[in-house]
């Protein structure tokens, strides 16, 4: 049986004023559902004046219906888009003929089992119909329609996210490695974005926003995604399972997605 990893302990209480989680990997298990427990730290984190900024690359409207507090501040879109109480706080949209380009260098590709979704603000947009590929999108995006073709959708587009069912490192990686904003999310995920576009970058612009310092900022994290997140706090924590390039930028590392750890370190070290 594995060895299950121990919150880390400190001899102080630190000032945290904002905690920003990832979902995937981080804050969801491995079934993608949220820990019971979650909820009551909320309650308490809320009593105590700290805010939770979920961020993810998941739509803001997955994300808000899925947590369901609109005070909270959603990162969504890998950090293309951060909203609160419905109010947009700050969005990097990537340009419309670069969006199409992606969708034609994949369309190009002819072997790769991918599926292209265009990410835009009003909603999310895909061609494949297939029950095989829509069961992998419905966590992610609330709202997607289905189009004849991802070449004439008109919206304010925050990323391409394309889902490789093969992996991604031999696949759609390659492809769309010679876009700037091309980032690779998960094993079967790579996304193009404005190449400002940036977890990190969205924090950073919140903690301006809350007049929050790094120092006063807890992060959580497990993939290349999240590294901006974790550099743009002092209280940086890579999750057990996170990839070990994603563990080098974080401080600590708190017990793995399986084993509810972004709860159990948020309560060890803020002594809830």
């Amino acid at each position: 049986m594995p060895l299950v990893l121990d919150p880390p302990l400190f001899d102080h209480v630190p000032d945290i004023r904002l905690i920003a989680v990832d979902m995937d990997g981080t804050l969801l298990d491995d079934e993608k559902a949220i820990h019971d427990d979650f909820w009551p730290l909320l309650d308490a984190l809320s009593d105590r004046g700290i805010v939770l900024c979920p961020a993810s690359g998941r739509q803001y409207a997955a994300l808000r219906g899925q947590i369901g507090r609109p005070e909270l501040v959603y990162v969504a879109e890998n950090g293309a888009y951060v909203v609160r109480d419905e109010v947009e706080l700050s969005s990097e949209t990537l340009d419309l003929a670069e969006a199409r380009a992606v969708i034609r260098a994949l369309r190009s590709a002819e072997r790769l089992d991918v599926g292209a979704v265009l990410c835009g603000k009003r909603s999310a947009y895909t061609e494949r119909a297939d029950e095989r590929f829509l069961a992998e999108m419905r966590p992610y995006y609330a709202r997607l329609e289905q189009v004849d073709d991802l070449l004439v959708v008109e919206d304010e587009i925050l990323k391409v996210a394309v889902l490789d069912f093969g992996l991604v490192d031999e696949g759609a990686g390659p492809v769309l490695a010679g876009f700037p904003g091309a980032v690779v999310s998960g094993k079967h995920w790579v996304d193009v974005m404005n190449p400002i576009a940036d977890k990190g970058l969205a924090l950073r612009h919140v903690q301006d926003v809350l007049g929050v310092t790094r120092g006063q900022t807890m992060a959580f994290g497990d993939y290349f995604n999240d590294v901006g997140l974790l550099d743009a706090a002092e209280w940086s924590f890579a999750m057990d399972n996170a990839h070990p390039e994603v563990r080098a930028h974080a401080r600590f590392v708190a017990p793995a997605n399986t084993a509810n750890g972004v709860v159990r370190t948020i309560r060890s070290v803020l002594g809830i």
